[in-house]
């Protein structure tokens, strides 16, 4: 793929070769079905309202950063690998209970399994924001070998998923609609593509400028779109000029462990990275509780509020009513069901049966 020079004529053939290429590593990525012996688990349980996977090469300060901002103990030392396994914390901010998971340092290579890479990679897949750790003394080719290794395990950092719509079909052939026009890719490639996959059978519908990669991502459909802050530590060792170079730079916080430096600012980024919204309950005739609200992440219903707040109140739900920014009459009452979307601060009591 290297040595092929890219134009209208080899498009179709790399296309060809990248989703070829996505495949063969998904097999690798499968776990083995043969039985084997019994192993140690990885992963700790999800907890909290929300998790954040630490993830760096070894000694660039995770557990520093962790013990720092959740009073945690997690082993640390000047050596390599010190933490050897999951080790979870909680940072309580705002209402909310984050958990925060430092996982052991990872090597080049760990996508195919070098060190624990595999493992790491993988519960990385289970986090709703990613913390890379970098070194600010190290060099840019770090954060790039970081990229790489998550790349390769489907996980695809600060990107929206792809808007295409797929579905499977028994008969009919192949129906490919695009509302946009496709300057990356083109109806060829696509069905290259989808005949490589065996897919004779399909609907396709594109709603946006794809390219090849993006299409093979959609085909797939194990790929996790999860954002992420680039976290520098170790700012106190460099000019002054270098950390407000790296403070500039998109997704990007400079902090030091060490002194203890932004870790403040760094909590902040992280909550708006979540995208959390706060919900205060109130019972009839009362003022809402404003010292303990659900904290739910953006696009959460009143079906998620009532699951939140405990499960029985589903199976007797007659209406919500809701004040706030989610309600037509803010700041009066509006009648809601189950499907209506709540904002950030809103109030909202639950009627039963």
């Amino acid at each position: 793929m290297a040595r092929t020079q890219k134009n209208k004529a080899t498009e179709y053939h790399l296309g060809l070769l990248k989703a070829k290429l996505a495949r063969y590593r998904a097999q690798l990525l499968e776990p083995d079905k043969k039985g084997g012996g019994a192993g140690t688990g990885f992963d700790v349980q999800k907890s909290g309202d929300a998790r954040v996977a630490l993830i760096g090469f070894p000694s660039v300060g995770k557990s520093t950063l962790l013990s720092k901002t959740t009073h945690t103990q997690s082993e640390t030392a000047a050596y390599e690998f010190t933490t050897l396994t999951a080790i979870p914390g909680v940072i309580e901010y705002q209402g909310a209970r984050i958990q925060l998971l430092d996982l052991p340092g990872i090597v080049e290579g760990a996508s195919q399994g070098r060190g624990r890479g595999r493992q790491v990679v993988s519960t990385a897949k289970t986090a709703d924001v990613i913390l890379i750790m970098l070194d600010a003394t190290k060099s840019e080719e770090q954060r790039r070998l970081l990229e790489i290794e998550l790349d390769a395990v489907g996980i695809r950092l600060n990107k929206q998923k792809p808007d295409v719509v797929f579905k499977r079909k028994t008969t009919g052939g192949i129906t490919l609609n695009t509302t946009v026009k496709l300057t990356k890719t083109d109806e060829k490639t696509i069905r290259t593509i989808l005949a490589s996959y065996k897919l004779h059978n399909c609907e396709v519908m594109i709603r946006e400028d794809i390219t090849t990669d993006e299409f093979i991502d959609v085909l797939i459909g194990t790929r996790k779109y999860i954002p992420c802050l680039y976290v520098y530590n170790k700012v106190d060792s460099i000019s002054l000029e270098q950390m407000n170079k790296l403070a500039r730079e998109e997704n990007t916080v400079v902090i030091s462990c060490e002194l203890g430096l932004n870790l403040d600012y760094l909590i902040e980024r992280i909550w708006e990275k979540l995208g959390m919204v706060r919900i205060y309950t109130k019972k009839r005739g009362a003022h809402p509780d404003l010292a303990d609200p659900v904290c739910m992440r953006k696009g959460a219903t009143i079906e998620d509020v009532c699951n939140g707040i405990h499960r029985s109140l589903l199976a007797n739900f007659r209406y919500g009513l809701v004040w706030g920014k989610s309600s037509k009459f803010s700041p009066h009452a509006q009648k809601v069901g189950l499907t209506h979307l709540v904002a950030d601060e809103d109030v909202v009591s639950i009627f039963t049966k």
